[in-house]
């Protein structure tokens, strides 16, 4: 069995990694949208802020915008090929919060 996966794993990333688009293998980033109500609240909720602490938008790798904006990497990735690289936050995720963090951490 352990044979088997490991003659799987490495054709399962090729074909994975053909499925996405160049830009987000070289770290495309797209302004992440947070003024949704709801999506501020949880996430000040999770990082234990002031909503007025959270930033409007965020700069998240393409994949973790695709994640909370409700969109495929390709869609985002299409758009950073016109110039816009933005989206609304539909939901959010660990990563983003993270990243919101981040940005409230270096804002200090």
């Amino acid at each position: 069995m352990r044979t088997r996966l490991c003659q799987i794993l490495p054709v399962a990333g090729l074909i994975l990694g053909l499925a996405v688009p160049a830009h987000a293998a070289t770290g495309t980033l797209v302004n992440v949208d947070l003024r949704n109500a709801r999506i501020l609240n949880n996430i000040a909720n999770h990082l234990n802020v002031n909503v007025s602490d959270i930033p409007i938008t965020v700069q998240v790798p393409v994949s973790i915008a695709a994640d909370v904006c409700k969109v495929t990497v390709a869609v985002l990735s299409n758009a950073f090929d016109k110039g816009t690289s933005n989206c609304y936050a539909q939901s959010t995720s660990f990563a983003l919060e993270r990243q919101v963090n981040r940005v409230i951490n270096l804002n200090q």
